[in-house]
């Protein structure tokens, strides 16, 4: 996989040096610089934040609009990463999961590592239709069991979109819960069953 990204990003080169390249150069260089200058690493917010990945350097270089032909391959990349239960199954229970999406909780300097994080997920999408407060960065969620039904590759295919929604869409907003061990195998499937299970509010 490494190797996949490695080679995406060389792919990307040609793209990322279309335009004035020592301008564009030296304005990312300096913003590196003072952003490095100025975060001082408090708990465990470390340095590492500030690395990108190979995959984020793509989408960064290229306005989030990679080539087809990289974004299908290290999107196929992403998604043979996803880490299924080994029980199989896929649902939790869908009123932890509505405790997860209305949490903000998460790795911010002053919590203490390995404390469970939540999932923010009414910052970015409308889910729950008592929720008033909701983001509109992503799609409405509302009724997307309802809508899609719970089936084994639907279960499959949310699991996987919260897991690594870059598997679907390279340059996705959305963060890598899983991958990123933001959210751990459990309380995904606990998000799995807000958005799936008949008796969720999301689907009434």
């Amino acid at each position: 996989m490494i190797k996949n990204i490695l080679l995406a990003a060389a792919m990307a080169t040609p793209l990322m040096m279309a335009q004035p390249a020592a301008a564009d150069g030296d304005h990312r260089a300096r913003a590196i610089a003072v952003i490095k200058k100025d975060f001082q690493p408090r708990g465990q917010a470390g340095l590492d934040r500030l690395a990108e990945d190979g995959l984020q350097a793509v989408c960064n270089r290229t306005g989030n609009k990679p080539p087809d032909y990289i974004a299908k391959q290290m999107q196929a990349d992403q998604l043979a990463g996803v880490k299924y239960p080994a029980d199989g199954k896929l649902m939790g229970d869908w009123k932890e999961g509505e405790k997860i999406a209305q949490s903000g909780r998460g790795f911010t300097w002053t919590d203490n590592p390995g404390l469970p994080v939540g999932g923010n997920c009414y910052n970015c999408h409308r889910i729950a239709p008592n929720e008033t407060s909701f983001g509109t960065v992503g799609p409405s969620l509302y009724q997307f069991g309802k809508i899609r039904g719970n089936t084994p590759d639907m279960q499959k295919y949310a699991y996987s979109k919260i897991w690594n929604a870059k598997a679907f869409n390279l340059c996705s907003e959305m963060p890598r819960f899983g991958h990123a061990g933001a959210l751990n195998e459990q309380q995904i499937k606990h998000l799995v069953a807000l958005l799936l299970d008949p008796e969720s509010p999301v689907n009434k």
